[in-house]
């Protein structure tokens, strides 16, 4: 078996690190350690490794694990067959990839009965050895004396078809010729899309793919997982291979190696073993390749954009009236303190009479005057622009902020399971306008209660491997909330579930506790939560704030297993930590070689100096506000060479979305987004992105808008 160093090896060589860090990644995860509490606080132990190096480690570890579970396995049965040799055992053991290793162990592996079987089962297996040595001799004479009725060979034709029968299952298990037939098509492979005749017109969205070929190394993600729909929904049928005739001149290359007849009859099952066993199963695997990478890209693409919306950034404590706009059924106003608690709510109608558009001006100053409100959001959704402009014509005081909120995923929030344990006496569009005022707030604290699927930032979500979305979507929405750290008594279950070393059950845990017991008044106070023990403690208390503490580190990110560090130096300085964390002058006076020792080092020593240099400091950018083109409402205003501003609502690998305030998304197609070549749109933008464009053509009917951010028309704000 392989051992582990050989695979802390394997992993350095691939992420250029050294052993060592993969050694010491792999205990500290091992141990239950979460990523972000290892990149944190574990530097000295790392090397100081980032999120993604150490996300990739735990990945690949965990693959070549599963590797190593399928070698003992195969292993294993072999032994129990006594079907293992030293040499074999010595092949399987060196396998570097799982298709390597299935390659090794296809030739023993048990089988159903195939035609090669029935012609061993006829006594053919001797006839097919002579064809395969390909000596000069005469098939048909040879294969005159394997004729037997009773056995099922009747004809001399019989006898050689069941002898290469055999000779193409021995070929199709060569683990030479998959290896370098698998190479081929990595390399060659076309991939062909052709309409199913008499779908023509029932699955337009695909017309592109009704006759399409490329070079599968080239196809981008988001058209493999186009086309792999419409097979799916049966438009197109797919097919992916290499040229025949190089797939068919490597193998001859190795298996005809005379000229004579028994060569020629080998040749016949070389074409017999590739189109029937060899080529099916390597479009098998092709297929696979190409959707994992394809999905690999999704993936990749979702979770950025997933990152940019949960890290916009937070409006902070303000005292919002949060809009949910509509036009039939009114708009839904609901007013919020400054920690987003539902405070009033009612309907108004300003897009109705004249009479229900004063009463909602009346309704809407009155309720600013009440509640002195600080911050207007207003839901993008139907009837949004129309409502802004409502608002705006207003005579509000001054000071009020009036932004455009973007309410992706607040009616599945509504809906959920958690918004009627929030609000149980309210409907759905009560709960959706507090989710709107909310998310202006405090994005990311909002945004993890809705699965990030139903956001509206991916790219062919539901076609990629669902487990690998989650767990993807699981790492990115657990490092943003600990990157930002948590309040942890204003905190919600749902964001407190996403700390490192807690969860679902430690999160509610912690509320009942809090509910129980009143605001905790210091991080030590966390031990008195039930279930939560030195572990999750260990690993939770760096990320978890507490605003009301006498301590002043734990309103920090310095970890209490530093406090007596930081309490070192105050000490050697004669002033409190308090002055330690208000006075520059005194920080610039610490030697950092001072406090180092042999589980802490300059790395760690550092990050203390930043956090008490800016406790608690939020690494999201400043909120800054924003409106849309006053006279741009509906699609019909978009007008050819029109200079916009919008807000990016999704980026994809073929360009980006912008909201420019019309109800419709206008696209930026990758080559529009820069004067300069741009291979991945999320070099420039990301998701929330303030940008300014300019309309390049408007399709009313198809309700599209192309637009450009070229030629410095427009530009990044």
């Amino acid at each position: 078996m392989i051992n582990k160093d050989k695979h802390f090896t394997i992993i350095a060589n691939e992420l250029a690190i050294t052993s060592q860090q993969v050694a010491a990644t792999v205990a500290l995860l091992d141990n239950d350690a979460t990523v972000p509490f290892i990149a944190r606080y574990r530097k000295e132990a790392t090397g100081s490794l980032d999120e993604v190096v150490i996300i990739a480690i735990r990945d690949r570890i965990k693959q070549l694990r599963e590797l190593d579970k399928r070698r003992g396995a195969i292993l294993e049965s072999l032994s129990e067959r006594d079907l293992l040799t030293d040499e074999l055992q010595k092949r399987i053991n060196n396998a570097p990839t799982m298709a390597m290793l299935e390659d090794i162990y296809l030739p023993f592996r048990p089988k159903r009965r195939t035609r090669a079987t029935i012609a061993k089962e006829r006594g053919l297996e001797p006839l097919a050895e002579l064809l395969f040595a390909q000596d000069n001799i005469a098939p048909e004479t040879e294969a005159a004396s394997f004729v037997n009725p009773e056995k099922q060979v009747t004809s001399i034709d019989d006898a050689l078809a069941g002898a290469c029968d055999i000779i193409a299952e021995w070929i199709n298990e060569d683990t030479d010729a998959r290896t370098q037939l698998r190479d081929l098509y990595a390399r060659k492979s076309e991939i062909h899309s052709q309409v199913i005749p008499g779908q023509e017109s029932n699955g337009i969205k695909y017309s592109d793919y009704y006759d399409w070929h490329e070079p599968a190394t080239e196809v981008p993600s988001h058209r493999i997982l186009a086309m792999f729909r419409g097979e799916a929904e049966n438009v197109v049928k797919l097919h992916i291979a290499p040229p025949v005739e190089d797939a068919l001149s490597l193998l001859k290359h190795i298996f005809v190696i005379s000229n004579n007849e028994a060569s020629q009859q080998v040749a016949l099952a070389t074409e017999d073993s590739y189109k029937r066993l060899l080529g099916p199963a390597m479009e098998t695997e092709m297929r696979a390749l190409l959707k994992k990478r394809a999905d690999d890209e999704a993936i990749r693409v979702f979770a950025e954009n997933v990152y940019q919306l949960l890290m916009s950034p937070a409006l902070g404590r303000k005292r919002v009236l949060a809009i949910d706009p509509g036009f039939r059924t009114g708009c839904k106003v609901v007013c919020l303190d400054p920690q987003g608690k539902l405070l009033h709510n009612t309907t108004i109608f300003p897009h109705g009479s004249e009479k229900q558009r004063q009463d909602a001006a009346d309704e809407i100053n009155a309720l600013c005057a009440r509640f002195k409100t600080q911050v207007i959001a207003i839901g993008n959704g139907t009837a949004g622009r129309e409502t802004e402009l409502f608002i705006r014509e207003l005579s509000l005081p001054a000071h009020i902020i009036i932004q455009i909120v973007n309410e992706a995923g607040a009616s599945i929030y509504s809906v959920s399971e958690i918004a009627r344990q929030e609000f149980p006496d309210y409907d759905v569009t009560v709960r959706g306008a507090v989710s709107i005022g909310r998310r202006l707030i405090d994005p990311l604290a909002e945004l993890v209660k809705i699965d990030p699927k139903s956001i509206g930032v991916g790219q062919y979500q539901h076609d990629v491997d669902q487990t690998a979305l989650r767990n993807r979507l699981d790492d990115v929405v657990r490092s943003c909330v600990n990157a930002v750290g948590v309040e942890i008594n204003t905190a919600s279950k749902q964001l407190l579930t996403y700390i490192s070393g807690l969860g679902p059950q430690l999160a509610e845990n912690i509320v009942h506790y809090r509910n129980e017991n009143g605001p905790f008044k210091s991080r030590k106070a966390f031990l008195k939560v039930p279930r939560l023990g030195p572990k999750a403690f260990e690993q939770s208390a760096g990320f978890l704030r507490v605003a009301e503490s006498d301590n002043p580190l734990d309103r920090s990110a310095v970890h209490p297993e530093s406090y007596n560090i930081v309490q070192a130096m105050a000490d050697d300085l004669g002033c409190t930590i308090s002055d330690l964390m208000r006075d520059e002058t005194l920080r610039q006076k610490i030697d950092l070689q001072h406090y180092t020792n042999d589980k802490v080092g300059i790395p760690t020593l550092q990050d203390i100096m930043e956090e008490l240099a800016k406790p608690g400091r939020d690494p999201r950018a400043q909120f800054d506000t924003f409106s849309f083109h006053p006279e741009v409402k509906i699609i019909e205003d978009v007008k050819t060479e029109m200079v916009l501003p919008g807000i990016v609502t999704n980026v994809t690998a073929f360009g980006a979305f912008v909201d420019v305030g019309v109800h419709q998304d206008g696209l930026v197609h990758i080559s529009q987004i820069a004067d300069k070549f741009v291979k991945d749109p999320h070099e420039i933008l990301k998701v929330g992105q303030k940008v300014t464009v300019r309309v390049l053509d408007v399709d009313i009917e198809r309700k599209r808008i192309s637009l450009s951010m070229r030629n410095g028309d427009s530009k990044k704000r």
